[in-house]
């Protein structure tokens, strides 16, 4: 990524290499290739710096305030404090405070965090049980028939890391706590983990 700069201050985002007419000069395209960094100072463009030190992930923070700014012929795009998403489900509101409704009168729910990361596991929990669903169909439609143990434990297991997740989704009371439980790190055994639970391997 680039910049153009005039007057010491930054004037255009060049994200892609493009020809540029510069004080009535047209340059091409591929002086981004051919020149120097010395080269394309002398023009007014430089390749852009990114100090991310304030950008977080978005999943779970609003990043604010993108910069880009010139300085000690050096241009350095930053961001404000980033700002934690919603955690917790709450009532939607207008401009007054007042709540809104639905068209059958429902109150309108802004959904956190914690329950779009539940919609999430029980989704994932739905479609491990799902290729084994016949088993249970079979065995409930032909009398003589007994879902093998394997896949009864299978299928136990599933359902019991999909509740596992969702409290311990449940039990972060801030976003930063959240974002931990997905977070992985090598451990001192060179074993690569999360605080969250995982499902178990599919059975075959």
């Amino acid at each position: 990524m680039y910049a153009l700069v005039e007057d010491n201050e930054v004037k255009q985002i060049i994200t892609n290499p493009k020809a540029m007419v510069i004080e009535d000069v047209r340059y091409p395209a591929k002086i981004f290739q051919l020149w120097s960094k010395e080269e394309l100072n002398q023009i007014g463009i430089y390749e852009v710096i990114t100090d991310s030190s304030n950008h977080k992930d978005e999943a779970y923070y609003i990043n604010t305030n993108e910069e880009y700014n010139f300085a000690n012929e050096q241009v350095t795009r930053s961001w404000g404090y980033a700002t934690p998403k919603r955690l917790e489900d709450e009532d939607a509101v207008d401009e007054d405070g007042e709540n809104i409704l639905d068209d059958d009168g429902n109150q309108v729910i802004n959904y956190g965090l914690k329950t779009d990361k539940k919609r999430i596991v029980k989704a994932q929990a739905s479609g491990l049980l799902a290729p084994t669903d016949w088993y249970v169909v079979k065995a409930s439609e032909v009398a003589d028939y007994n879902v093998p143990e394997n896949i009864t434990n299978y299928r136990s297991e599933v359902r019991a890391k999909s509740n596992e997740m969702e409290t311990q989704i449940d039990s972060c009371t801030t976003v930063e706590q959240l974002e931990t439980l997905y977070t992985y790190t090598e451990q001192e055994d060179g074993v690569v983990t999360r605080p969250l639970a995982e499902f178990p391997k599919e059975v075959v």
